[in-house]
């Protein structure tokens, strides 16, 4: 290598969920120099943050990733109109833009991980890394929880809940559904708060926790505004990035280069490199580096399709919406909580003024998967997305299901009556003919914001396979993957918290090779 290159040790592409993780935990041996990449902007400060970015409550995954989004949309079905798939694009990705709910993974996510070929993934070997994640307010100290991690975790007490929460509670409970006051702790399931990363207001990003931490660092540089084209190899192994800063071509040299911009970015990054199906990339005319069928293959996320009342009442703005829910195993599944439902009482959404209520039945464990492509050699074209939701009988019949137990549940339940005005967005008489239904919901169906396993993780005899379990990307060497995109399948969660968890666990592995 020319002497002219400034390389680093490490060089990560994105300062996300994942990114910010191994950033911190990477330049804590501060002989190890780390470049951090990201496209959007940096606040580096939490008064610098704008509110939409700062503020946990009277903000979604989708308002916020209005004014730093990716701007991607998808194909849920079909029947539907393409959807908004929210993305973060700023320092702290999406976990500066999310809804903040910090579920982790269940305990047979992760024995299914181990048992496709991924061994050191077990429930037992993942949780010391979630604890390490996390500084629980409410259970920290206790067993399976972390009381000194840089992501802060509470739930709202019964007291404080708002009207609709209590009354969903109340009304599940009436059902037969168990209370669950820690969704976090290991085998349980059934209603009550949700686990939350938001301290007096402000939503625990990787940027405002992990990353603010380290700044000060010598080893860490960190560039904002710079996207990244395609990773630069030679001789068959990664040795930089070239990127667009302010308008200009550059490139950025480093050891070992680690992909951490998500499940949408990191593959799109991979195939405008050469590595993917190669029949895709000669088609977009890009030149074929390595035959890797599984980048942007099994797309997997958590698809509902929501039912929406008129309100009563304006909801507090000064509360975080998703307070409370409910987990449960559908009817004959094997699979444990498998099916999860959110609800939240909004006074804003973009397309409609009016104060609602919408419950969210989602399937928590999708059969279904879906794929990635790019239109283009272009960065700057987004991917396409086709999700693909609803396409296995057994999703639909799970989705089923929970629409009608969600109906039930409110339209029966008296206190909703003080609450609720008439329905905005209802199957009507569909509720009761399965085709009927599944029509409704394929045109309704949408987007719980969990794309994951598009790079997934697994031995090379797994022809899907693009990385092994340290993210290390098959035959090339000096390449990694550590972000969604590595899950073998999404877990029975919201994603963030998993990710998280990923990073770190890579970053000690990475760290203990480094003083091998």
């Amino acid at each position: 290598m020319g002497e002219h290159r400034l390389r680093f040790d490490t060089l990560i592409v994105g300062a996300g969920s994942a990114g910010n993780v191994l950033a911190s935990r990477l330049t804590e041996d501060p002989a190890r120099r780390v470049l951090l990449l990201e496209a959007g902007p940096d606040y580096p400060t939490i008064e610098s943050l704008p509110d939409d970015l700062r503020l946990g409550y009277g903000t979604d995954a989708g308002i916020a990733a209005m004014s730093h989004g990716w701007g991607y949309s998808g194909q849920a079905t079909p029947l539907c109109s393409d959807m908004i798939v929210p993305r973060g694009r700023v320092v702290g990705g999406s976990s500066a833009v999310n809804s903040q709910i910090y579920l982790r993974g269940v305990p047979e996510d992760f024995e299914a991980w181990a048992a496709v070929g991924n061994d050191r993934w077990s429930f037992d070997q993942v949780l010391p890394y979630f604890c390490k994640v996390e500084n629980d307010h409410d259970f920290g100290g206790a067993a399976y929880y972390g009381d000194d991690g840089p992501i802060g975790v509470r739930r709202y007490s019964r007291e404080e809940w708002a009207p609709v929460h209590q009354a969903w509670v109340n009304a599940c409970r009436d059902a037969g559904f168990p209370d669950c006051p820690d969704a976090n702790r290991p085998h349980t399931t059934g209603t009550g708060p949700y686990p939350l990363n938001n301290i007096d207001g402000v939503r625990q990003s990787t940027a405002v926790t992990y990353l603010a931490g380290a700044r000060g660092r010598p080893n860490l540089q960190i560039e904002a505004n710079c996207t990244t084209r395609r990773v630069l190899v030679e001789g068959g192994r990664a040795v930089g990035v070239e990127v667009e800063r302010g308008g200009q071509l550059e490139q950025r040299y480093a050891d070992e280069v680690v992909l951490s911009a998500g499940a949408i970015a990191s593959p799109q990054i991979m195939m405008l490199s050469g590595f993917g199906p190669e029949t895709h990339l000669r088609a977009i005319g890009v030149d074929v580096r390595g035959h890797l069928p599984g980048v942007g293959r099994n797309l997997r996320d958590h698809p509902t399709a929501s039912l929406r009342w008129h309100l009563k009442f304006r909801p507090a703005t000064n509360r975080h919406w998703l307070q409370t829910g409910l987990r449960y195993t559908a009817d004959g599944s094997e699979m444990a909580n498998d099916m999860i439902v959110y609800l939240f009482a909004s006074p804003v959404l973009p397309d409609d003024p009016d104060e609602f209520l919408n419950v969210l039945p989602v399937v928590n464990l999708a059969v279904g998967q879906g794929e990635l492509r790019l239109r283009s050699d272009d960065i700057h074209d987004r991917p396409l997305l086709d999700y693909r939701y609803f396409e296995e009988d057994l999703d639909r019949k799970r989705q089923r299901e929970g629409l009608r137990l969600c109906m039930e549940l409110v339209e029966g339940h008296a206190p909703f009556r003080e609450l609720l005005g008439p329905m905005m967005r209802s199957p009507g008489s569909d509720l009761h003919d399965d085709d009927a239904l599944d029509r409704w919901m394929l045109g309704y169906a949408e987007t719980c914001h969990h794309s994951s396993g598009t790079c997934k993780m697994g031995p090379e005899t797994d022809p899907l396979a693009v990385a092994d379990q340290s993210g290390r990307v098959h035959g090339v060497d000096g390449l990694r993957i550590v972000d969604a995109s590595l899950m073998p399948d999404c877990v029975r969660a919201n994603i963030n918290a998993t990710t998280m968890m990923m990073a770190e666990k890579i970053a000690a592995e990475m760290r203990a090779e480094s003083e091998m």
